[in-house]
């Protein structure tokens, strides 16, 4: 699959799913982003997502290609649509094809888990009172806190990684990814719905004549 921002040819990466099938994502490293077929970001299963902010940590914003400013679906090559979207309290973006699936950026998709959140105003301030100059976490920009609240570069809110919070989404993911135990009486309980179904339709008679 080609990338839909620099044409390069994107890695595939099979990831676990919840509750289905193993499912097949797509990334592109020097563009730092996703792309999910439609829904499959919906489904990737919790030690997916952790494995993906593994993946994302290891690959600062520094040198990344410049996002177009017009992407195409790699699957049906139309325009892809910017879209604004907010998870929890944390605006995101990502670019969509109705039909197909979107391409997110890796800083949007910490948003967009709430492992990054944007900057409050207080905590805002709070920063102007201490530093003049931060770098956009997204791409890597000096934004100049005497006058900016986003980056002139890309356009992304100035965000805060409170180590805090993230560490307990951290492990909310963790204790989501930990295998369950099977309950033991599992097999009576399938066994039972079994009985009630032949009672409602009847047993399936394999000497039947067709």
């Amino acid at each position: 699959m080609k990338c839909p921002n620099c044409a390069a040819e994107m890695s595939p990466m099979t990831m676990d799913a919840h509750l289905a099938a193993p499912l097949m994502i797509d990334l592109c490293l020097p563009c730092q982003g996703f792309w999910f077929d439609k829904y499959e970001d919906l489904h990737l299963a919790p030690q997916s997502t952790l494995e993906l902010m593994k993946l994302i940590g290891q690959h600062a914003p520094e040198g990344a290609t410049p996002v177009s400013t017009s992407l195409h679906c790699p699957r049906c090559s139309g325009k892809l649509l910017l879209t604004h979207d907010m998870a929890r309290s944390t605006r995101f973006t990502y670019w969509r094809c109705e039909q197909h699936g979107r391409f997110i950026g890796f800083f949007e998709f910490l948003k967009e888990k709430n492992f990054i959140q944007t900057l409050p105003a207080e905590k805002l301030q709070e920063l102007r009172d201490k530093v003049q100059t931060v770098n956009c976490a997204n791409c890597g920009a000096a934004i100049d806190l005497t006058k900016d609240t986003v980056c002139s570069h890309c356009g992304s809110p100035l965000s805060i990684m409170d180590m805090s919070h993230s560490q307990e989404v951290i492990s909310q993911l963790q204790h989501l990814a930990e295998p369950k135990p099977i309950d033991p009486s599992l097999p009576l309980q399938l066994e039972a719905v079994k009985r009630n179904i032949e009672h409602l339709f009847g047993p399936e008679d394999i000497n039947k004549d067709s």
